[in-house]
C-alpha cells in the first residue's frame, strides 16, 4: 500500500460469486482492466479469494473479491467454499453470476446475502454463447424481483451497466463517515497521546493513528501529538486545554489522571468501535465483565495476524486484567485474522480488537452472529475503559 492509497478496510468491498467456470475471474479482469485473476477452463482454478484494490470511476476506492465456486466439491473443495463464506462476510455488494438454468445454489446464496442485508446484483454471463438466457432471466426475476444484467465478461459487454448498478446499490452512508464523528469541529484543538511501543513499526505510526490524524485534518482541526511519557510537557506547552484528547486504550488511567477537567477523553479503539461496530452493544456487553468468574470463558478476537509479543494487548495485557478481575482460573481463547468460531455459545464474552484491518460489514456480521447466539460482545477500548473504571467518563 502506498502513502496515497486508501486502506483496504475503508474501501467498499464488492464480491463476485458463482459456480465454478461461471466467469468470475474473467469478470474481475474485465472490471479492473488487468489480469488480476488466473483464468482457465479447468473448474476450480480459483482457490483462496483474490482481493484486488482498485478505483472505479464514480464509486472511488474499492476492493474486488474473486472467490472460489460455491459448487466446489470434495475435501479441498469444501475448504475453498469455507473461504468463500468468509469473503461473503466482508462483502458490501455481491455480484452473482448465472450461467445455468439450474439456479438452486445461486438462490441459496442470495438468501444468505439477504439475511446479512447485503445488496445483490444478478448477472447472466456468457451471453454470447448461452442458449437459455430467457429462461434463466425469468427465474432470476422471480427470485430477485429485479432485472438481471446480461453480460459477456470475455467481450466486456455490459461492464458499464455493472458499474451503474453498483452505484445504485451503494449504502446511503458510504464515504460519509467520520472517525471522530461530532466530537470535534473546525478549529478545535485535539491532542493525540500515542505510545510508540514495539508493535508500531520503526519510523511509522500504526494505522488507526494515521487514519484519525487524516480525519482531524480533513475537519480542519488543530492537531498536536505526544507520547504518554511527555503528556505533562505537551499540556503545559498549550495555550489552552484541548477540546479532545485521543489516546491508546492501554494508557487510559494515566491520561485520565493528567487531563484537564474541561477536555474530553476517548481512545482510538473506542472511536473505531463506533465507526465499524455496534457501539451500544459493545457498551452494554462490557457490563458482563463484572460478572465473570474463574469458571468463565472469554474469546479475544484480533484482526491482525502478527506474532504475539511481550505485553501484547490481546494475548497479555487484557487477559492479565481479566484474571485480576475474575480469578486466575478464567479461560481465555485467542483467535486471529479471519478465524472466528461458528459456535459462540461456550463463551461468556467476546472481546474484538479495534478492527482497523476489517471493514464495517465484516465486524457487523460478527456482532450479528454474537447477538443471534445471545453472547455479549465488546471491543478492546470499551473493555479496558470498563476494567479501569472510566467508561462512564469518556466521550463516544
Amino acid at each position: 500500500m502506498s502513502l496515497n492509497d486508501t486502506p483496504r478496510a475503508n474501501r467498499i468491498h464488492i464480491g463476485i460469486f458463482g459456480k465454478r467456470n461461471s466467469g468470475k475471474s474473467t469478470l474481475i479482469n474485465a472490471l479492473t482492466g488487468h489480469d488480476v485473476s488466473v483464468v482457465s477452463e479447468i473448474a476450480g482454478t480459483t482457490t483462496d479469494p483474490v482481493y484486488k484494490t482498485i478505483e472505479i470511476y464514480g464509486i472511488g476506492p474499492c476492493v474486488l473479491i474473486d472467490t472460489a465456486g460455491f459448487d466446489d466439491e470434495g475435501y479441498l473443495g469444501s475448504m475453498r467454499v469455507d473461504k468463500t463464506k468468509v469473503a461473503m462476510e466482508k462483502t458490501d455488494i455481491a455480484l452473482i453470476l448465472f450461467t445455468d438454468v439450474d439456479i438452486t445454489q445461486e438462490t441459496e446464496w442470495i438468501h444468505k446475502f439477504r439475511e446479512r442485508k447485503t445488496p445483490v446484483i444478478p448477472l447472466i454471463n456468457k451471453a454470447d454463447i448461452l442458449k437459455n438466457t430467457d429462461t434463466i432471466r425469468s427465474k432470476i426475476i422471480e427470485i430477485c424481483k429485479e432485472e438481471p444484467i446480461i453480460i459477456s465478461a470475455v467481450s466486456k459487454t455490459g461492464i458499464d451497466q455493472i458499474r451503474e448498478a453498483i452505484l445504485r446499490k451503494l449504502p446511503d452512508d458510504y464515504n460519509n463517515t467520520s472517525i471522530t464523528g461530532s466530537l470535534v469541529a473546525e478549529d478545535d484543538l485535539v491532542l493525540l497521546v500515542m505510545p510508540q511501543d514495539i508493535q508500531a513499526p520503526k519510523g511509522r505510526l500504526i494505522l488507526p493513528q494515521v487514519q484519525t490524524i487524516r480525519d482531524l485534518l480533513d475537519k480542519k482541526c488543530i492537531v498536536v501529538s505526544s507520547t504518554a511519557d511527555k503528556l505533562p510537557q505537551a499540556l503545559s506547552a498549550l495555550s489552552k486545554p484541548p477540546k479532545l484528547i485521543i489516546t491508546d486504550s492501554q494508557v487510559f488511567p494515566l491520561v485520565y489522571s493528567l487531563k484537564p477537567q474541561e477536555s474530553m477523553l476517548t481512545s482510538f479503539s473506542v472511536l473505531f468501535a463506533a465507526l465499524k461496530g455496534d457501539i451500544d452493544y459493545f457498551i452494554k456487553s462490557a457490563a458482563v465483565i463484572d460478572r465473570l468468574t474463574s469458571k468463565s470463558k472469554v474469546l479475544i478476537a484480533e484482526a491482525c495476524t502478527h506474532v504475539p509479543i511481550n505485553e501484547d494487548i490481546g494475548t497479555v495485557k487484557i487477559p492479565r486484567m481479566l484474571r485480576e478481575k475474575a480469578g486466575n482460573g478464567i479461560t481465555i481463547v485467542n483467535v486471529h485474522g479471519n478465524d472466528f468460531p461458528e459456535d459462540l455459545t461456550p463463551f461468556d464474552l467476546i472481546i474484538q480488537c479495534g478492527s482497523c484491518m476489517f471493514n464495517r460489514k465484516f465486524v457487523l456480521n460478527r456482532v450479528a452472529k454474537a447477538k443471534a447466539q445471545k453472547v455479549p460482545m465488546t471491543n478492546y477500548g470499551i473493555a479496558i475503559a470498563h476494567l479501569t473504571g472510566i467508561l462512564n467518563k469518556i466521550s463516544i
